[in-house]
Formats: C-alpha cells, sequence, structure tokens
C-alpha cells in the first residue's frame, strides 16, 4: 500500500496513479492541509504527496514532472468577471487576492499567486486564507479572486466559478517523498509516473 497525499483534487491524483498503469487499490488517498502541506509526510504519515511548482525543501526528493495543472481564477457567481470564458491576470489585479497560508512555501505561493503581474501590477494579497472553505466564503461574499489551478474546479461549489487564466503558464505537478526513506514499491510507482508523463509529452 502506497500512502499518497494531495490537495483538493481527488480525481487528479487518481490520474496520475492510473495513467502510471498502476491500481488504485494500492494506493491510500489522503488530503493534506495547504497551510502546513508537509507535516503529513514528515510526520510518516504519508509515502509521497502531490506537489506543484517549486521544489523547495532541502529534505525532500521531487519527481520529474508527472502531469501539469493549468491557471484558473475562483471568482463568485456574482463576480464582474465571473462570466467570461478566460480571464486575464491583468484584470484579476484589479481585485483583491489571498495571503500564503500558514507553513506554505512563500516562494512557492508566489509561483501559484504571484505578487505582480507580467506588466508589473501588483496584486493585493489582502484575504485571510486558513483553507479552501474559508477561501470559497470569501469570494462568495465579495469581489475577491483567488488564482489557483484547473484542478479546483473538481471541488468547486456551484456558487462558485472557476474560470480559464490564459496568460499564466501551467503549474508542473510534480511527486516528493523523504529523501532517502521511500521503500522500493514507491520509487517504482514514481519511476512508473514519470516513464508514463514523459510518453506523453510530443
Amino acid at each position: 500500500m502506497i500512502r499518497f497525499g494531495y490537495h483538493g483534487s481527488l480525481r487528479a491524483a487518481h490520474a496520475i496513479v492510473l495513467a502510471a498503469a498502476h491500481d488504485l487499490d494500492q494506493f491510500s488517498f489522503a488530503e493534506y492541509d495547504v497551510t502546513d502541506p508537509f507535516r503529513a509526510l514528515r510526520g510518516g504519515e504519508l509515502d509521497l504527496m502531490i506537489v506543484k511548482f517549486g521544489r523547495t525543501e532541502p529534505d525532500l526528493e521531487y519527481s520529474a514532472t508527472v502531469a501539469t495543472d493549468h491557471r484558473v481564477a475562483v471568482l463568485g457567481a456574482h463576480h464582474p468577471l465571473a462570466g467570461r470564458t478566460s480571464v486575464s491576470v491583468e484584470e484579476l489585479a484589479d481585485f483583491d487576492g489571498f495571503r500564503c497560508p500558514g507553513a506554505f512555501p512563500p516562494s512557492v505561493w508566489d509561483e501559484v499567486t504571484p505578487p505582480r503581474t507580467p506588466a508589473g501590477r501588483l496584486i493585493r494579497r489582502r484575504h485571510e486564507l486558513t483553507g479552501a472553505g474559508s477561501m470559497i466564503r470569501t469570494v462568495q461574499q465579495t469581489d475577491a479572486m483567488h488564482i489557483s489551478l484547473r484542478s479546483f474546479a473538481d471541488v468547486a461549489p456551484p456558487a462558485v466559478r472557476v474560470i480559464p487564466v490564459h496568460d499564466l503558464p501551467a503549474a508542473p505537478v510534480r511527486l516528493a517523498r523523504l529523501r532517502g526513506h521511500a521503500p522500493g514499491h514507491v520509487r517504482e510507482f514514481v519511476r512508473d509516473a514519470e516513464a508514463a508523463a514523459s510518453e506523453e509529452t510530443p
């Protein structure tokens, strides 16, 4: 059994496993807390976890990219941009965003939610983020926006809109494990996931 950590979309975690031609019943899936994302891995509760963007933690080993996750804006249904088929990050800078949550690495948060747009506009991080529930409540009640990833659409409630952001790059998705602590069957799965992703890359 491989204890597999994910955040948000369980379907995205399943897709990585199935692409690697492994059986889902060989895995135990657990959602990790975005405010302290590496706690369960470091505490021995997980064998590996999905990470996106930067490889910042020196005690972890990171796989090659096994998938990508495109960028989106999470908006309340009432938001001025909620009816759009896509938006620019330059437009999103007109609205308040969210601060880095808890122990989440700030440098990675800067990649998820850039502090400035490509044109140099400041993205105002004014709202607290303690989890998906608090973010959803904030965008429902205000004109806040959250720059997130397409996999969030798998768990988004009907009262929010998930709109593609067409001028930000997709996030690389990797698998992380404690350095030097992965048993053979975990390393084998990581190799299979890397191989499957490389075959899909043109």
